[in-house]
């Protein structure tokens, strides 16, 4: 077996034997009502794919850098995660990570040192800022961000040249770096529910060039 879907069974806890199943490549454990994970987690080496999402976890083991196999999705979301272990940083494989709906109290800087990631979502955080290092995702080609608490974004963020949808609905943004007006690959940004901002001066020209702009 190389999947197991444990999806909403009202576990309380993850059973033991899963642990076991060192071939799995595919672990869904959604919506069970889950508080812990035991650091056993790091015995499934082989794991492309793991579901926490939909539980009340408010921490993650050490052990979870151990998933040298994880490289397809890691779902973290509607969770009570404060903080992420910098083991996590160690899954430079990973190309998908969803964040959100937390209760993170900054945006976890080690997130940057994913370098495979093609797609995060971080949304429904209050992220008050990102960090300069969010530059570094080189092959990040979705970014969302709704619902945080942003006035502004770094100028770093124009160094993500595969970026192709910024996803920036819901927050109290005051400007916007015009280094998002020089991603070459840009095609969607969605600006809605943003009454603070004043359009800048460059969204015209990303627009002429056939960007969607939602605003």
């Amino acid at each position: 077996m190389t999947s197991l879907n444990l999806w909403k069974r009202q576990l309380g806890a993850v059973p033991e034997e899963v642990w076991e199943q060192v071939e799995l490549e595919s672990l869904i454990l959604a919506d069970n009502g889950l508080t812990a994970i035991s650091e056993r987690i790091g015995r499934l080496a082989r794991l492309r794919t793991l579901d926490l999402g939909h539980n009340a976890l408010a921490a993650l083991p050490d052990a979870i850098g151990e998933l040298a196999g994880l490289t397809d999705f890691l779902y973290l979301h509607d969770n009570r995660l404060t903080e992420l272990p910098r083991s996590i940083g160690e899954l430079v494989r990973l190309r998908y990570l969803n964040l959100s709906d937390n209760a993170f109290g900054g945006f976890p800087e080690v997130v940057a040192e994913l370098a495979g990631l093609v797609e995060l979502r971080a949304s429904g955080n209050r992220f008050a800022a990102l960090p300069d290092s969010i530059g570094q995702l080189a092959r990040l080609r979705e970014l969302h961000l709704r619902d945080n608490a942003l006035v502004t974004l770094p100028d770093s963020i124009g160094a993500l040249r595969a970026l192709r949808q910024l996803d920036l609905r819901g927050n109290p943004l005051a400007e916007l770096p015009a280094s998002i007006a020089e991603l070459p690959r840009l095609d969607k940004l969605d600006l809605r529910w943003t009454p603070s901002l004043a359009p800048p001066p460059w969204l015209g020209g990303l627009e002429a060039r056939g960007v969607l702009v939602y605003r």
